[in-house]
């Protein structure tokens, strides 16, 4: 004969419960799940002077700046085969002297910090960090 097991905590499948017929304990009884560790890849960032602060401030900054002066494509500078920067005429609206758009702020942005957890991660994995 099979006999069946009821679980004293509800089963889940998709978003629609599976309650048991067993009782449940009292919520008093039950242990919130203690955290072990940092895990394999724990970086801390507490104060605003930390060392991966200042490595994703500094390679966001100097994505920014390479960006806003030029020496980065950009929506109104596209790169050749030779990688060389040619101007040219977007269609972008903007009230920057340069031509630097809200796309190229929020590219630029987004590369260096990529770059910055790129290099955090790098020193973290050889122990330097």
């Amino acid at each position: 004969m099979a006999t069946t097991v009821a679980t004293t905590l509800p089963q889940f499948n998709g978003l629609r419960p599976q309650i048991s017929a067993a009782p449940v304990r009292s919520l008093a009884a039950v242990q919130p799940m203690r955290r072990k560790g940092q895990g394999a890849l724990g970086a801390r960032c507490d104060f605003i002077g930390s060392p991966t602060n200042l490595i994703i401030v500094t390679s966001t900054t100097l994505m920014l700046f390479a960006g806003r002066f030029g020496l980065a494509p950009s929506a109104n500078r596209k790169s050749t085969a030779g990688l060389k920067l040619e101007i040219r005429d977007s269609g972008l609206q903007t009230g920057d002297p340069a031509g630097f758009t809200l796309a190229d702020t929020l590219a630029c942005g987004s590369v260096g910090h990529i770059i910055g957890v790129g290099v955090v991660l790098g020193l973290k994995n050889i122990g330097a960090l």
